[in-house]
């Protein structure tokens, strides 16, 4: 096993209450001219960020990644992918966030990685080689096909790949490039650990675990029931998605979750770290994520989808929201989170008309914002909504052959996808390209 030796530190809990900012790297400010967003980028706008009056800034990936998920589908959990610049670019903007009293909290990606990750490439190789066990991997049906019935949660069909070279299939949770890691297995624990030292011991203040509910299957692989007709979809489903047609009991929020996280408490508590996790796409999100912050032996802070909802904002729905967070969040460990890089922003999503059939002014923005910002707990804040930017619109301004981001693609029109919420930032109105770049062309949906 991967042990740090350590005394438990007691870490002074600054993020209970916290403001966190969003960055996503790509789409913040452009450095060098390349229409790609960068760490240098980052580092120009410290002072910006620092002006907002937040504790902390949450960083997308930075690591080497083929970008097909840009950088949600790592190849390399130690290298700063060279669109966004370098290792040491990274430790001068940690250096330089410390110095302005920025925390700072990287993406971990751990349920997965690309299809063209060592780790991958080795493991697919044949049944018996060292990393064999290291994904998720089964036979075939007697009628040669996929295991069972689990169902890719951004594509809506079988989420399961023939391997020829092994002669089974391969599981994904999200897309068919990013191959599920097999957390039941202790030397991908390890590794991943190990990975977390490397961040923990350059200085990071913390980690925001992706898809932290997905971290752990049901090892016997059993089916997903169907979703009974009258039930409403999952939080953070559109009914449009194919996956609305099932529940998900066996493929993700298996219970061994909790064994995983105490390991990954242990691990960080020894750095005076603090853990975000995200636990979305789940049948009740509220109740599901308050059991991943019980106690202090999982994580700190947990965002869910509870204001992720389509429909027009109104008080009795924010009112009955909020009782149940308070309920199930009664020792804190809520974070509240209304838009980010995968969900429409907040003020395209909370659309509506008044009791005279005007649409909402600005001032109700003003009032949303001031209200998200003093619910108990803390709260992520996604770049650009301070501004109160809006949505892209597909196919207005992006148009449809121009999308990039394999979920949208392969659902649209039914589900427009995650492009629209992460154009440029606009950083100065009068000039080209709202002064996100120097380029003639914006490049930074593009590889």
């Amino acid at each position: 096993m991967n042990n740090v030796n350590c005394q438990n530190p007691q870490l002074i809990d600054w993020w209970r209450n916290a403001i966190i900012y969003q960055v996503y790297p790509r789409s913040f400010y452009d450095s060098n001219g390349d229409g790609i967003g960068d760490i240098p980028g980052i580092i120009a706008h410290l002072d910006y960020i620092t002006a907002l009056g937040v504790d902390a800034i949450w960083l997308c990936p930075l690591f080497e990644s083929p970008m097909d998920d840009f950088g949600y589908d790592v190849t390399d959990m130690y290298t700063i992918d060279p669109d966004f610049g370098t290792l040491e670019d990274f430790d001068q903007l940690l250096a330089d966030a410390h110095n302005l009293g920025l925390k700072v909290i990287i993406d971990q990606v751990w349920n997965h990685t690309s299809d063209q990750h060592p780790w991958f490439l080795e493991s697919r190789q044949s049944r018996d080689n060292p990393k064999a066990d290291w994904y998720v991997w089964a036979d075939p049906k007697d009628d040669g096909s996929p295991p069972n019935n689990w169902l890719s949660v951004f594509l809506g069909k079988s989420a399961w790949v023939w391997a020829p070279q092994r002669e089974q299939f391969y599981f994904y949770d999200f897309l068919e490039f990013q191959p599920k890691l097999n957390l039941h297995n202790p030397q991908v624990v390890d590794a991943i650990l190990k990975c977390a030292t490397f961040w923990l011991e350059r200085g990071v203040d913390g980690f925001r675990l992706d898809a932290v509910n997905f971290l752990i299957h049901d090892p016997k692989l059993q089916d997903n029931p169907p979703r009974p007709e009258e039930a409403s979809p999952p939080d953070g489903i559109l009914s449009a998605n194919p996956l609305a047609k099932q529940l998900f009991h066996n493929q993700i929020c298996d219970a061994q979750n909790y064994q995983l996280l105490q390991q990954i408490r242990e691990h960080v508590d020894c750095y005076e770290a603090i853990t975000l996790g995200e636990v979305t796409l789940s049948e009740d999100a509220i109740a599901i994520s308050s059991d991943y912050v019980t106690g202090s032996e999982r994580l700190h802070l947990v965002y869910n989808s509870a204001l992720f909802f389509q429909n027009p904002f109104s008080a009795t729905q924010m009112r009955e929201t909020l009782e149940r967070i308070e309920h199930h969040f009664s020792s804190g460990g809520n974070c509240w989170i209304a838009g980010n890089h995968d969900y429409r922003r907040l003020k395209s999503r909370w659309t509506g008309k008044d009791a005279q059939g005007n649409p909402y002014p600005e001032e109700f923005y003003h009032a949303i914002a001031a209200m998200l910002l003093s619910l108990p707990g803390a709260f992520c804040l996604y770049q650009g909504d301070e501004l109160g930017l809006t949505d892209a619109e597909i196919p207005d301004d992006i148009p449809a052959q121009q999308m990039k981001d394999s979920f949208g693609k392969a659902l649209y029109p039914d589900i427009p996808g995650r492009d629209a919420s992460r154009t440029p930032m606009p950083w100065q109105a009068d000039a080209a390209n709202a002064g996100f770049t120097e380029a003639k062309q914006v490049s930074f949906l593009e590889r």
